[in-house]
């Protein structure tokens, strides 16, 4: 059965109920949530052989996302405070694989720890690009700025200012669609690699953007937004967990309360501290 023909898995706000050997954790904090609406046919030449673009209503989407990644851990060990710790924005998009599995792929990861960005770029062949980065939180408004280095698009930028506002009680069934996905979908060495994951629920809450300026979605293949995002969204975070899921896992369980995330550190200047973290 081709990929097309595959009915995709259901939707759902809460992970698979398969407990995992957790082979990578680490926490996703403070992120900011922008999607705009994308042709498929513009997404499907930049998926991984045997997926295509997962949509909602005959619409796929294109993520820009900010966050805070905070202590990555390998085989269930602490997570590195200082090395595992920086801000990331990635830019996504949607797939499903020819057994119905919803994944995420990755058009590129800006980062701005040159170590881990060399060990996923050769270990795992994901497209990480060592970048300048900076998070600044004053109040309930949160400023996201990347400038890329390197391998390039040297000087690819963008910059995000949002909001955060109220939580969300209930997400709409396009909100689930956007953030409550399970797994990626990356190229490995001429194949086509599926990595679950397990995280709570998200912790969703409204967001006002009050200022975008990005060329980070053109770097990575697509065509440049037009017009403001459709979604605006922000999140405390999550602690999150990759590794395989057992066999006779079955679907995915009941969505359950996130915890409180690790505290959001404020951040009054640009560029890393004296120490290096």
């Amino acid at each position: 059965m081709a990929p097309t023909d595959r009915i995709p898995e259901p939707l759902s706000p809460g992970p698979p109920a398969a407990p995992m050997p957790p082979l990578l954790t680490q926490s996703w904090l403070d992120l900011a949530f922008l999607h705009w609406a994308a042709d498929p046919a513009d997404v499907a030449p930049l998926l991984p052989a045997g997926t295509v673009p997962d949509t909602f209503d005959g619409v796929t989407y294109v993520g820009l996302v900010a966050f805070r990644m905070h202590r990555v851990g390998w085989l269930g060990l602490p997570g590195i405070p200082c090395l595992g710790t920086f801000p990331e924005t990635n830019v996504r998009l949607y797939s499903v694989d020819g057994r119905g599995r919803r994944g995420v792929v990755f058009r590129s990861l800006d980062a701005s720890r040159l170590i881990p960005v060399a060990v996923a770029r050769t270990v795992f062949r994901l497209p990480y690009v060592w970048s300048r980065m900076d998070i600044e939180r004053s109040g309930d408004t949160l400023t996201y700025t990347s400038t890329r280095r390197w391998p390039g698009p040297r000087g690819a930028r963008s910059r995000i200012v949002l909001r955060a506002g109220e939580p969300i009680a209930e997400p709409t069934s396009l909100e689930h669609f956007l953030t409550a996905r399970w797994a990626l979908h990356s190229s490995f060495f001429g194949r086509t690699a599926y990595l679950p994951n397990v995280h709570p629920r998200w912790p969703l809450h409204r967001a006002e953007l009050l200022a975008c300026d990005e060329d980070l979605v053109a770097a990575g293949g697509l065509p440049a937004p037009a017009g403001d995002p459709v979604s605006v969204l922000y999140s405390p975070g999550v602690a999150v967990r990759f590794g395989p899921q057992r066999r006779g896992g079955g679907p995915p369980g009941p969505a359950g309360p996130a915890p409180a995330p690790p505290p959001a550190r404020i951040h009054k200047r640009r560029g890393p501290p004296k120490s290096g973290c």
